[in-house]
């Protein structure tokens, strides 16, 4: 209704109700500016049936993850254990974003829960505030340039480029934190001996390999990736004080005569991180305003763009982003669309074509809710 009679005011009182209408709105810490679909574009049944869609679509069992995640990887994972925190999910829930705005929220959206894989596209920003502070000038560059130690020596190791972790085609190999970097989705009959793939040349999704690219963050940044992204990115744009991004138990080191936590990019052996569906909201948007809040640039354009250039290996993959590129994953979906992804249905899927956020929790099938989200739409 507000929008409605800032569109029929005269020019001094339309002029009053520019910051409700900038394409640039962003919701202040606390609080959240509602549209109602019609005045977004959508036509308010089929909005109201792609969120029907999506509540009945979600996935709830087992509540305790510790059971889902020993069910998933323990039976083909040799000796898989959990090495970080575990909490429960509640029921299914989500968010939608139209010009910043929420045209539709469903379930406990201020719940903070674990994300699994959505943290890789975390850690992505947290090494592109290295790469815009001038630590990591050129992600060609090999990561023994910059880290030193045991992770990263000898021909095979050695020839990782931040490139190669970023868009998880290293291919390093080793153990880290107690787990072996074959015993994370073996392949072959006999993982432990599999062959070597020059670094570059062959994607495999591979936790161990990610949990490596933030130790050496850690020891680029020389600070633990929760405060870098607290500092940077999580307050400026207003998230709220609920979420934690945890490692393992074991995932300690010693840095500036500091105890310092490395943590995982998921939660595949626990940790990761925990955040609510609001706070996801926000980092979407940011992604979506290209890395700008309020005026302010959080994050380069530049690093943006290298994030989301496909890469030759893998073309529906970025810097640990997901790509419609070809618009082979959501075909409804336009080819510049981007999300992020983990385990168990969450999901932030931007989508800049349309201005719109989406984020779904425990809602597995993405290409589903998007697609009836496009539907919708009555005005692109």
């Amino acid at each position: 209704m507000r929008i409605r009679l800032c569109a029929l005011a005269p020019l001094a009182l339309w002029l009053l109700c520019l910051p409700l209408l900038a394409q640039d709105y962003v919701p202040p810490r606390d609080a959240w500016a509602e549209v109602a679909p019609s005045e977004a574009g959508f036509d308010p049944a089929r909005l109201a049936a792609a969120v029907d869609w999506a509540r009945e679509h979600g996935e709830q069992a087992p509540a305790d993850l510790r059971d889902a995640l020993v069910a998933s990887f323990g039976p083909r994972e040799p000796g898989y254990r959990i090495l970080g925190p575990v909490g429960t999910r509640g029921p299914g829930n989500g968010m939608i974003l139209r010009g910043g705005r929420i045209v539709a929220e469903w379930g406990d959206t201020r719940r903070p829960e674990m994300t699994f894989s959505v943290a890789k596209s975390t850690l992505s920003v947290v090494a592109g505030l290295a790469y815009d502070d001038g630590l990591l000038p050129d992600p060609g560059q090999r990561v023994a340039s910059h880290v030193h130690g045991p992770w990263f020596e000898g021909a095979h190791n050695g020839a990782i480029t931040w490139t190669h972790l970023l868009q998880q085609t290293s291919d390093w190999s080793g153990t880290l934190w107690d787990i072996h970097d074959w015993a994370d989705r073996p392949e072959g009959d006999d993982p432990a001996n599999r062959p070597l793939h020059a670094p570059g040349t062959r994607y495999k999704y591979n936790d161990v390999r990610v949990n490596l690219l933030a130790l050496a963050l850690l020891e680029l940044q020389r600070e633990p990736a929760p405060q870098v992204f607290k500092r940077r990115v999580m307050d400026p744009i207003g998230a709220s004080s609920t979420w934690r991004w945890e490692g393992y138990g074991n995932s300690w080191i010693t840095l500036e005569g500091l105890r310092m936590q490395s943590v995982s990019g998921g939660g595949h052996f626990g940790g990761g991180m925990v955040v609510n569906t609001r706070d996801l909201a926000r980092f979407g948007l940011l992604m979506q305003r290209d890395g700008v809040w309020a005026g302010q640039r959080l994050l380069s354009s530049d690093w943006i763009a290298r994030s989301l250039t496909p890469s030759p290996i893998k073309p529906d993959y970025g810097y640990l982003w997901w790509l419609n590129t070809g618009r082979v994953a959501i075909p409804a979906a336009p080819e510049g669309a981007f999300w992020a992804a983990g385990f168990g249905g969450n999901h932030v899927y931007v989508d800049r074509a349309h201005d719109l956020v989406i984020v779904t929790r425990w809602t597995p099938d993405l290409a589903g809710v998007v697609t009836r989200v496009l539907a919708a739409l009555e005005r692109p």
